[in-house]
Formats: C-alpha cells, structure tokens, sequence
C-alpha cells in the first residue's frame, strides 16, 4: 500500500478529548464531543432494503416516484425512500442512452460491467448531528457501512451533499463508489441541508425529515429560524405564508465551515467503524489497531459544492486524516493574484477567478437579456417548452440600456452587448447555448441564497425584496399542500423554488408575485424583475452594514489551495455553465501551482460536459442530449485513479483536455452513447492536450 507517512488512529482530532488508554488494549473509542444528540441507525437486508436504492433498485430509481400511502404524513421510511430516489435522480442522467445502467449506475460493478443486478448494498446506516450544543447548527451527518467492508483492508469515503441538498445528496456520485468498492461512506449536509421553516405554521422537520412543529423539535429541528415570538408574529402578519431556509436563514455561513464537517464526517466514521470492529473488553469498547490510519485508505469525495467542501477539508486538515481526494466540478472560490495568468490555446482568459457571488450577481442580471444575442439563436431552452419570455428579455435588456450597462439601440444590439459582458466575466463561449436553461432554473435561486448566507441575514430582512413562499393568488402567497410540506425532506432540494415554494418578489407592482412573472416599480415592466437583480449586484459594493457582513461572509469562504502535499484530482467539464472553469477549476488549480512546492494537484478539463448531468437525461431540455456527454463518467474515472494510486502506487495520469465526442442526433432522441464517446483519461496525454503551468502561467490547451 502506497501511503504518506502519519500517525495512527491515536492521533484522530477527537481523539484527544477525554479519550483514557488502557496499556492491555489501547485507546477507548470516546464518541466525538460536538455529536450532541441521538445516534440513530438501521440495517438493511439488501433485499427488501439497502444503503444505495432503498430497496428501489436499479429499475426502481429509473422509474416512477415511489407512493406514500398517507401523502400529508409520510414516515420516516418513506421520506427516506423518496430522498435517497430524488438524489439520485437529480445527480445523473437516468436515461440508459445517456449511460445509466451502461456506463454506471447501480448494476455497474468496479470493472465497468452491468453484473451486480439491480445493485443493492446491504449493511448498516448511522445518522446523527453535529453541533455546538444550541442546536443552531445542526449538521447532519451520515455513516454507511456496506457488509462488504473488510477490516483487513479499511477504506472511508466522504460524501459531501452537493448544491444544498440533505444528508443524502451525493448518494449518486461518491457514495454509490464508495459502497461499492466496500468502503465505509461519511456523509455530510454541510449545514446547508434540506431545512425549511413554515413560518406561518411554525413547523420544521427533525434529522429524519418528520414535520413538527418548531416547539415540540426544539434542538432537534433540522432548522428552526432565529425569531422570536414578537418577531415571528410581526412576520407573520406582514408577510403571510412565507418560509425560511438553512442555507439562507441560518445565520451561520454555512460555506466557511465546510471543511470542518467534512472532517467531522470522516471521524464520525472511524467512530462508528471502532464502534463495530473495535475489541469489547469490561464492558468498553476500543479502537481496533486495523482502522489505524496508516491502514485505513480515506479519500475526500463529492462534486459541486461538496466537492468545494472536500477541497476545504484537505486544506484544513492538520492530523493527516485524507490521503487523497477526487472531486468533479468543484464549487470552489480563492483570491488568485493578478500575476497569475491563465491561457486558453495562446489567447489570456479574462474576468477568471471571481467569486461565487459576483459571478452569480453577473449572470443574474445579464443572461436574461443575453438570451435575445445572436449567438443565443440555436440555445436549448429557446423551445417552445421552455421559452424564455422574449418580451420580458427585451424589457429587461431596455432596463440594463436605460442604466449604462449596455449598450445597443435595439434590443439585439443590447442582447449582443450583455452576452459579450458575460463572456468577458469568465464564461467560456461553450455554455452560450446552456445559458438560457441555466437562468430560468438555477442562477437566481442559488444567487438569492448565498446573499442571505454570506451577509447572514434573517430571513425577516427580505433581503432585497425577495423571500420564499406559495405562490401567490391576487397579490397574497398561499399556503402550499399538507403533503408537499410533509415530504420535503424526501422532494426538496434545499433551495427554493422547491415543493411549490417559490422565490417571491415583494416588491412587484400589483402585489407580491412569483419573481420570474413579477413587475419592477423602477421600469413599470415585467423584466425578469430588474430590481431586485440590480439590488442583489450592488450589494456586493454596498458600502453600507449588508454590503460589508456579504464580503466578509465571501472572504471567509475562500479557500487557501494547499493542498498540504496530498494528491488531488479535480475534474469539470468545459462546457459548466453554472460554475465556469476560469472561476472554479482553473483559478484553484492555478493558484495551487503558484502557492503549493511539490504540488500533487492534477486537472482533467473535459469537453462537452457541464455541471448538471441530469438535464441531459431530460426530455424537455432536448438539445442537451445531443450535444453533452456525461461528466459522471470521468467521476468515476478520477476515484478509479486516485484509488488506484493509494492502494497500489499507480500513477496518476498527468492534467490534460479530455477530448470527447457528443451523441448527436436529433435534439430529445440522441443516439445512444458509446465508449467511443467517452474516451477514457490517458495515462500520458498527447503534447496537444496537456495541461501545463510554467512561471506564473497555466495553459490550457485549445
């Protein structure tokens, strides 16, 4: 086995409090201090049910959602079914052209070949929080042991939720590998999770996803807002049937700690694993010298902002806990130094390496507009399904003209101008045809809820007008169904819209709206609601309390890129559209280079492949399918390596283009894919397609 030299167990950062030494046998296996609650845990069969698909299997996670036979009060097995399906389902394209089932999915073994069935994993699932005590944190964690695991060859994954999904947010990406390759898999929500607070009805959900009301949960609700009982009827009655969500409400920041519940995670599974196969003697449980952590392989996993996270982690990680880590299109922000510079083919990137809000700020108010450009003609997402609103379009790019921020006498000109600005602010021309879809589903929601992070703002500050709710009749949100807010837990996805609640302007002439149809005062206009755009770009130089509690919360985020020697592997497709590689990827890898001696960082820079897999599986995004291939592929690819490097000393295949083949076809019934569309990562990349950093100079290859 190929390891960096560290110390055993002995040297676990919980290790040190309160942890007694019995000279006969070893260390006491003390249960971490900051897991204040209950442990709860289960065991599935791999029948009935199990780890990876609960029980739905193969076939069961590609067909329809599975029933709840009570709607309005699901139980906690139900929720369980409905999360574990919805976040899988929401990771890849489960379409088998597309791949899944082919090229990965549950029946896919660790060789490549459909020959585990319908793929499910027995063994053991522990769930608990980790907090300060106040229960204003309340990360959720998560231990899956597969009955596969071997102490005699102990390997951990962590698996970090991505976007802001729960606990079972990367059960598709890292956790599917990890359980099958019979590795222990430490999941974490981050803090970001899946908590909504009903304001109106003051109801919340516990670490299980069960709906009770905010006093009966206490400390143990996934999220219970900061308000008092004055504030929370003062809200109520100005602002009825609006929610408040964790990322966004909670006050805490979420993203500056990630690294620290990534590694919260992992030593929860070295507890959890002595726990099992620790040696009882007395009555007290002690550490098994085979989970020592020169034996025991840990690789830092996930994609999105758990793969941000798993970068944090390697970072912080000051007792050797991670020997490597393999991430895929990494939500990953840092201060790169205007020294450093990154090329594409022999032409300087420009407006790279910016932060997660400003160029969310950036995309928010110019990509409507951007939708009418030239280039934007052939766009998926100008279909009659999911038409972008040309007249709101022009209206919002008169509202950009009218305000110096474009120029252009006709709303083509201006559409021209705004898409120009955005190419200039680190987008790749490749996500030109993706930006439409990208705007309409996912640019406000995540930009709205890293305002209200970063700046910690409470959620009765409606920050910018904005706020989350049912959707409005006559002016006043309604309350969403019993049954939709009794399964979030197992629907949501942790930022709004989601489970028929909306993102909501307050703002809008006539009475509060649904933002995307609501009217801004300044232009009198439906315009993709200009306002509250324009307010949430100010905000990041607002030289005022907000202004400044928002960049601070930014800083605080911000990665170092030392990487402390570890071998890492990042991965992102080209083509990200959501998360552009010259502010995540290339500004990390880059600075890395510039600030790590003997880095051991390497890059694969896939093209043709963007950050949500899932919409290319999508029948009403047809377009995708035809021109994407699937980034999971080289996921798999990159744990394949970095397994292989620590396990054996394989060599880790130096950074390069991967150049890929898209299907083909015709938009919404492309081809099925082949592995000739997918070629794998070269052990020694051809001179054209290495990825170089010389000086103070990435190359990226055209």
């Amino acid at each position: 086995m190929s390891r960096h030299p560290r110390a055993l167990l002995a040297a676990l950062p919980f290790a040190i409090a309160a942890c007694s030494h019995d000279p006969n046998f070893g260390d006491e296996n003390v249960r971490p201090d900051y897991i204040k609650g209950a442990i709860v845990s289960a065991t599935y069969d791999g029948t009935s049910n199990d780890l990876l698909t609960a029980g739905l299997g193969k076939s069961g996670l590609a067909g329809a959602a599975p029933a709840v036979a009570t709607p309005a009060a699901p139980t906690v097995a139900e929720l369980r079914t409905l999360a574990i399906y919805n976040n899988y389902r929401a990771l890849v394209d489960m379409t088998a052209a597309g791949g899944y089932g082919v090229l990965y999915g549950p029946n896919i073994d660790v060789n490549g070949n459909s020959s585990l069935g319908e793929g499910k994993v027995a063994g053991e699932e522990h769930i608990a929080y980790a907090d300060d005590g106040t229960g204003a944190q309340n990360v959720t964690m998560m231990v899956q042991i597969p009955a596969s695991f071997s102490p005699e060859s102990p390997c951990i994954v962590s698996a970090v939720s991505s976007g802001s999904r729960g606990v079972y947010g990367a059960i598709a990406t890292a956790g599917e590998w990890g359980l099958k390759h019979g590795c222990a898999v430490a999941y974490s929500d981050k803090g970001t999770g899946n908590g909504g607070h009903d304001l109106a009805a003051n109801t919340v959900d516990n670490m299980q996803g069960t709906r009770m009301s905010a006093a009966a949960a206490g400390k143990d609700s996934e999220f219970t807002a900061n308000l008092s009982s004055t504030d929370l009827a003062a809200f109520n009655a100005a602002f009825p049937n609006r929610w408040a969500y964790k990322q966004a409400h909670s006050q805490q920041n979420p993203e500056a700690t990630w690294g620290r519940d990534n590694l919260r995670a992992i030593e929860f599974a070295f507890y959890m694993l002595n726990q099992k196969y620790g040696e009882t003697h007395g009555g007290t449980i002690y550490k098994s010298d085979k989970l020592a952590l020169d034996k025991t392989i840990v690789i830092a996993s996930s994609v999105s902002n758990g793969a941000g996270a798993a970068l944090a982690a390697a970072e912080q990680d000051t007792q050797g806990l991670i020997d490597g880590v393999a991430v895929g299109e990494p939500q990953v922000q840092v201060n790169l130094p205007a020294s450093v510079v990154v090329k594409r083919g022999g032409n300087a990137v420009t407006g790279g390496g910016k932060s997660l809000y400003e160029y969310f700020a950036i995309a928010n108010l110019y990509e409507p507009c951007a939708a009418l450009a030239d280039a934007s003609a052939t766009a998926v997402g100008l279909t009659p399904i999911l038409l972008v609103n040309k007249a709101a379009a022009a209206n919002r790019c008169a509202a950009l003209a009218a305000n110096g921020l474009v120029t252009g006498a006709t709303p083509q000109e201006q559409a021209n101008a705004a898409l120009a600005k955005m190419l200039g602010s680190g987008w790749e021309a490749e996500s030109i045809a993706f930006m439409p879809t990208h705007y309409l589903f996912a640019v406000l929601p995540v930009e709205v809820t890293y305002a209200n992070a970063y700046a910690k703002a409470s959620v009765k500050d409606n920050l910018c007008g904005y706020s989350f709710g049912g959707t409005p009749a006559g002016g006043v949100p309604a309350a969403i169904p019993a049954a939709a807010a009794a399964q979030l837990f197992g629907t949501g996805n942790g930022v709004p819209p989601t489970g028929g609640i909306n993102i909501l302007n307050n703002n809008s002439v006539g009475g509060v709206a649904v933002d995307a149809a609501s009217v801004s005062p300044s232009t009198g206009k439906a315009d993709y609601n200009y306002d509250g755009a324009k307010c949430l770009y100010d905000l990041f130089t607002a030289q005022n309390a907000t202004g400044t509690a928002l960049r601070a919360g930014i800083d605080a985020s911000k990665r170092s890129a030392n990487l402390r020697g570890k071998p890492v592997i990042l991965v992102q497709g080209r083509s990200d559209t959501l998360v552009p590689v010259n502010h995540a990827s290339r500004a990390y890898y880059a600075l890395n280079k510039s600030v790590e001696s003997g880095s051991k960082l390497v890059y694969y820079e896939v093209t043709n492949a963007q950050h949500f897999d899932s919409f290319v599986g999508t029948a009403a995004f047809a377009g995708y399918d035809t021109r994407l291939i699937p980034l999971h592929r080289y996921f798999l690819q990159a744990m394949d390596i970095m397994y292989a490097n620590l396990k054996n000393g394989a060599a880790i295949p130096a950074s390069q283009v991967v150049r890929t083949t898209p299907r083909g076809g015709t938009p919404g019934a492309a081809p099925a894919i082949t592995p000739s569309n997918v070629p794998p990562i070269a052990a020694t990349p051809a001179a054209a397609d290495a990825i170089t950093f010389s000086g103070s100079t990435l190359s990226i290859p055209d």
